[in-house]
């Protein structure tokens, strides 16, 4: 297995990620954070730990440079610049695709917050290498047009007592014109914060990634 800090170097910024590979993986997934969040999520480091003992990569990515973290520490100026999180997303994906250790390896984007809005615009530019888009809690909304443009499925996880994100997240859903699948965890909060809720993410995450893996072109239901 590959554990290693890297440093992901593209035409703008150079980010630091957490990456692990197992050998063999069986696709990489590719953490979005969102609303000031970084790759010390501890939610999502979790949902990541699972997913590694099925046989995933994971590759947890800082978004923002440490000038950028500090400037939206201050005024939220960059957690809502969509196109600026895709981009660093794409050149994340391109990234992957160059490693000897992810080489040929499917992406698999999980968004959480405004990062599900960057995973699937991501997705839409990068429709080769992205197997599936995995939201937890997220904003699809603010992909805006990109949402017509997503050929790979999407699962979508909301909080059963999150209305409002409930309520965004199937205004969404209804755009959506690749197959995609609304899944709802009962009594869950806006954060997830029950550990049992976090690991029904994970586990619904695991189940659905397999089946894109076994058969990636059908509509799965969850």
């Amino acid at each position: 297995m590959i554990s290693e800090m890297v440093l992901v170097r593209m035409a703008d910024a150079a980010l630091h990620g957490d990456l692990v590979v197992p050998a063999p993986s069986r696709a990489v997934v590719l953490f979005a954070h969102g609303n000031g969040s970084s790759r010390h999520s501890t939610r999502n480091r979790t949902v990541a730990a699972e997913l590694r003992t099925a046989g995933f990569g994971t590759l947890l990515l800082d978004l923002l440079n440490e000038r950028e973290e500090r400037h939206d520490a201050l005024n939220a100026g960059h957690r809502y610049d969509i196109p600026l999180l895709s981009r660093r997303l794409v050149g994340a994906i391109d990234w992957l695709a160059e490693q000897p250790d992810t080489r040929g390896v499917p992406v698999v984007l999980f968004g959480a917050g405004t990062g599900t809005a960057a995973a699937l615009t991501a997705a839409a530019e990068r429709p080769e290498q992205v197997l599936t888009v995995v939201s937890r809690d997220g904003r699809p909304e603010l992909a805006g047009d990109a949402l017509e443009r997503v050929a790979a499925p999407v699962l979508l996880i909301v909080g059963g007592d999150d209305h409002e994100m409930l309520r965004l997240n199937e205004e969404a859903a209804r755009r959506l014109r690749a197959p995609h699948y609304l899944h709802v965890v009962p009594r869950a909060t806006h954060l997830f914060e029950d550990p049992r809720a976090l690991a029904q993410v994970a586990e619904v995450t695991r189940r659905w990634c397999d089946r894109r893996l076994r058969r990636p072109e059908t509509h799965g239901q969850g």
